[in-house]
């Protein structure tokens, strides 16, 4: 009798206990990284990759240009397996075939269809059939390390190409090598030519092992004006490449390791020797999806729709994905701003890296999406990305914006960097060299810093010598040239003096805090009450003749990728001021509100490339704050109202045919998308001495976001809703910690703390709840 008891309460234990969470789905199982891939850039699409990992292996099924390559969704041949999606960096191109060697001959002629319908894509891990070849590839990687798992026919010849000097991505590689270091492992490099937005080459090094050996080396160079294959155990030149054959398998699968290395050959066997000492793919597969589960766990989410669990934790994976870590596991990187190379070595700390580097587009429009979630739940990783841009200013002189490979590419506009360092310091997060942070960014605020380059050029412009003069920058003294429109250039500049003045009041630096905050207000010079927007100036001061604020094509000249329509908003710093330049609360909501009405047809956005053509435009950054502006001008049910139509919208697609709208920007639009989601903004970008986290309706009904202790004090921060629904959007009341919060707006201080946010929400707007008075 005991044991019948025993075994039906065993019974009962495994049913109450476990069956609820047999079904239970992890942060990974909901990341769906096909999303919006019809159309990706080079670097979007990284399967088989660790979080910002150096390795960002994945199939390639189209491999020229920086726009429309990598993986293609709807592209159905591999051209190869490559292991870097970087911005303006690509390499090591790999692909597994049987029968004859066709790699002399190119891409086109070895590439193998494949079916979605035998793909299997998810953080870390990637998994497709050659159907050309009968070859069942798997992917996954560490950091530093990308593994190959290939299951070949039976009575196949099997072979790896490895056709490392081949165009790849944003272009031509200048030379590579090949060559075979025993009979399981194989080693080169390829050096990458400069783009038109990377001035320098980069060589990149890689070490292949197998885990059988092969049984016949070769490879192909030039012979005149074509390859040929050629049986030489070493190549080295333009267009040369190597492989590998298999004749007599022990097991028709087999395993590679690939270790790449910006420094040295040494230094790429290092990272393998670090990160990858064994021969198991299913532990480095779970391992990664750990490590995924990890990091996107520090946010969870209950509640809502499956489509939208799934877009928030894409979302968030998008966010940790592009900007690729680019030092080794020792911390030794390439610095490239000099006239030649140098490898530096990040601190140490009891004979470990505290840190790393990283390769990264620039952050323009950042301080409304990664500046502020990244400072919420990864400080570490904004503190490594502020070191990686200080690290700048001791090897180049000057804190970069958008590197690559190791040197600065002036990509877009501005002092983008700025903003970060000041969210950073004034929320605590201080373990980066912050007496070269100050100046450095005290050198960008000034004339010969970055600001006076623009558009990827190489020569600096005289931008700051007139807005420090004038109080503007002019339009057309300096010549046509991409981004050189002046009154974008100087809201950016105003909105960057104002984080400058920010991190001086942080530091202490009152006389510097004045200077720059007063400078801050240069906006001014800009809008013309007349016209009702901020409009463009000549030299003489005169407005810009033949204006409109919206118009057709790229951009409306002097805005910056986009129009006075929009740039109008441009005045983060200080929205009270720019609400009482349009005439106030009601004209302000008005004027915003009609806008947003006329873009709705639009979905609110632009086609890319036409960003001159729509009154608000979600498809690139200037436009990102807008909706979150109602809060700001007495009516918070207006921001409530749009950014639950964008959320959805806009970004709410999870097909390979949307929900990012051509450019996802290494992550931007993904963060802008958790924040929306989460229901927190800040429109200042967290600069602020005292930031403040701006409050819409959630669309999850409970929001938990684990807390750094090594940067906050607190556990965690709970944001819980009540009366969830798709048709309740509206706050009808706000608790922080239990008592009732009546501003639209919380402190960054409360929420380090840990605690509760409790929103009520309703079908109908509360115009009483967080509306301010004068």
């Amino acid at each position: 009798m005991n044991n019948v008891r025993r075994f039906w309460l065993f019974v009962f234990l495994v049913v109450v206990f476990c069956l609820p969470t047999m079904g239970a789905k992890s942060p990974v199982d909901y990341v769906r990284p096909q999303i919006d891939s019809h159309k990706s850039r080079w670097f979007y699409f990284s399967s088989a990759c660790r979080p910002f990992g150096m390795v960002s292996l994945s199939p390639d099924t189209w491999v020229k240009g920086s726009w429309n390559s990598g993986y293609l969704y709807d592209s159905t041949e591999v051209r190869c397996f490559s292991h870097i999606h970087c911005w303006q960096i690509s390499g090591i191109p790999v692909m597994p075939t049987t029968g004859d060697i066709l790699g002399h001959k190119g891409m086109e002629a070895y590439k193998s269809p494949f079916s979605h319908d035998k793909e299997t894509v998810k953080p870390g891990y990637h998994k497709l059939t050659l159907d050309r070849y009968g070859i069942d590839v798997e992917l996954t990687s560490t950091t530093r390390v990308g593994m190959h798992r290939y299951r070949f026919p039976k009575g196949e010849k099997a072979n790896v190409l490895f056709d490392t000097g081949a165009f790849l991505g944003h272009g031509k590689m200048q030379s590579a090598a090949v060559r075979k270091a025993s009979d399981k492992e194989v080693r080169g490099y390829a050096v990458m030519a400069p783009t038109g937005r990377r001035p320098k080459p980069v060589k990149v090094w890689f070490v292949a092992r197998f885990d059988q050996p092969f049984s016949e080396f070769g490879g192909w160079e030039m012979d005149g004006k074509e390859k040929r294959l050629v049986r030489k155990q070493a190549l080295e030149g333009a267009n040369v490449g190597g492989y590998v054959c298999f004749d007599k398998l022990k097991s028709t699968t087999v395993q590679m390791k690939v270790a790449i290395s910006y420094v040295s050959e040494e230094q790429a066997g290092l990272n393998m020797n670090a990160e990858l000492d064994h021969w198991d793919f299913d532990r480095v597969k779970k391992d990664a999806f750990a490590e995924w589960n990890r990091e996107l766990g520090k946010i969870t989410v209950e509640g809502g729709t499956e489509q939208e669990r799934i877009k928030f934790y894409t979302d968030l994976w998008h966010s940790l994905l592009g900007r690729h870590i680019f030092s080794d596991a020792n911390g030794k990187y390439l610095d490239n701003t000099g006239e030649s190379p140098r490898i530096r070595q990040v601190p140490l700390q009891d004979g470990k890296p505290v840190r790393n580097t990283h390769n990264s587009d620039g952050l323009w429009g950042s301080e409304f999406n990664l500046n502020v979630l990244w400072s919420i739940a990864y400080p570490r990783v904004m503190s490594e990305f502020v070191s990686t841009f200080v690290d700048y200013y001791h090897n180049g002189g000057m804190i970069a914006r958008g590197p690559s490979g190791g040197d600065y590419t002036y990509v877009m506009v501005g002092d983008q960097v700025t903003p970060l360092i000041a969210a950073a310091y004034n929320k605590g997060i201080r373990d980066f060299d912050i007496d070269a942070a100050y100046a450095g960014c005290l050198k960008n605020s000034e004339p010969g810093g970055i600001r006076d380059y623009v558009g990827y050029g190489r020569t600096p412009n005289a931008f700051m010598e007139h807005y420090v003069a004038k109080g503007f920058v002019p339009e057309e003294i300096f010549g046509k040239g991409m981004h050189k429109e002046g009154c974008g250039m100087t809201l950016f500049f105003a909105y960057q003096d104002w984080c400058m003045g920010q991190f001086a009041k942080g530091l202490g630096k009152e006389e510097a805090y004045k200077k720059y905050d007063s400078r801050s207000y240069n906006y001014r010079y800009m809008y013309d009450k007349q016209s009702g927007w901020m409009r463009p100036r000549m030299a003489d001061g005169s407005w810009l003749k033949d204006f409109a604020p919206v118009g057709k094509g790229f951009n409306m000249p002097g805005f910056v990728e986009s129009n006075a329509a929009i740039y109008t908003y441009y005045v983060p710093q200080n929205i009270r001021d720019l609400i009482y330049l349009i005439g106030g609360k009601k004209a302000f909501v008005e004027k915003l509100n009609k806008q947003f009405e006329l873009a709705a047809p639009n979905n609110f956005i632009t086609a890319h490339g036409a960003h001159a053509e729509n009154w608000v435009d979600y498809e690139n950054q200037p436009s990102l704050h807008m909706a979150h502006l109602f809060n700001h001008a007495g009516a918070p049910w207006l921001t409530q109202y749009w950014v639950r139509r964008i959320k959805k919208e806009v970004f709410g697609d999870i097909t390979p045919y949307g929900g990012y709208n051509g450019d996802e920007d290494q992550g931007q639009m993904g963060a802008l998308g958790v924040l929306m989601a989460i229901g927190l903004f800040d429109v200042q970008g967290g600069a602020s001495v005292d930031p403040q986290y701006e409050i819409t309706s959630p669309i999850f009904d409970k929001v938990t976001i684990k807390l750094d202790n090594t940067y906050y004090p607190g556990r965690e921060f709970v944001i819980r809703t009540k009366n969830n629904s798709p048709g309740n959007i509206y706050i009808q009341s706000v608790r922080l910690n239990g008592q009732p919060l009546k501003t639209y707006h919380f402190p960054h201080s409360e929420l380090i703390k840990g605690g509760t946010l409790d929103i009520d929400l309703g079908p109908q707007p509360n115009k009483e709840w967080g509306v301010e008075l004068e």
